[in-house]
């Protein structure tokens, strides 16, 4: 088999490689949160974690890149394709039409492993309890009435969102009422005032004097 032939091999390789894993989902690559109510220490002890993560996530990244296989077969693609037309029409000397297919190689391969790398540090790891919607701190948009069902406004992932909610106790919130939401039940929430499950924690269960001493933390 003469060179140009196995450039061609290395060309076919590398695409078809490319294609059938963009068409079978091989390429795999590797959100501002609402408020919730955790305690000062495991929100800090979170916070932590997070950062460390994704700062060894952001160092590893172009390890992980360059070591894909994806990469190579880019490589395989360009040094292929490239080597085989410069073999065939350059009329150049063997060792500079297989030296710029390589770098033309190299050079594709550093493009996807940079794309790779540009979404891998735009990740963000997820956890549960940020969708969570127990605990989310919200304003009522839409008073709501005794045994009544009005609407609340909360901010996840950076945007307001609105959800149906009733007064956990039957009262009456008023509209611009800071509320904090107790129960999530089939698309419905059940709230109770910032202010009762600041003053009146026994009522409102755990939440609320978890609530109690994260206020007192903070103070």
């Amino acid at each position: 088999m003469k060179l140009p032939d196995i450039l061609l091999l290395c060309f076919a390789i590398g695409a078809i490689w490319s294609l059938a894993t963009l068409l079978l989902g091989g390429l795999h690559f590797g959100h501002g949160h609402g408020w919730h109510v955790h305690s000062a220490h495991g929100a800090a002890s979170s916070g932590h974690g997070h950062a460390a993560h994704h700062s060894a996530h952001a160092n590893s990244s172009w390890m992980s890149a360059l070591v894909n296989p994806n990469i190579f077969a880019v490589f395989l693609c360009w040094f292929g394709g490239v080597g085989y037309l410069l073999t065939r029409h350059s009329g150049w000397l063997l060792w500079v039409d297989l030296t710029i297919a390589v770098l033309l190689g190299l050079f594709g391969a550093w493009l996807l492993a940079s794309f790779i790398r540009f979404l891998q540090l735009r990740e963000k790891p997820l956890d549960p309890a940020d969708y969570q919607m127990v605990g989310v701190l919200g304003r009522v948009s839409s008073a709501i009435r005794p045994d009544g069902v009005g609407e609340v406004i909360y901010v996840r992932d950076g945007a307001r969102r609105p959800v149906c909610a009733r007064s956990e106790d039957g009262s009456l919130i008023g509209r611009d009422t800071e509320v904090v939401i107790t129960r999530f039940e089939k698309g419905i929430a059940s709230v109770r005032t910032w202010e009762a499950m600041v003053t009146q924690p026994e009522k409102a269960g755990s939440l609320g004097e978890a609530l109690q001493r994260d206020t007192k933390n903070v103070q």
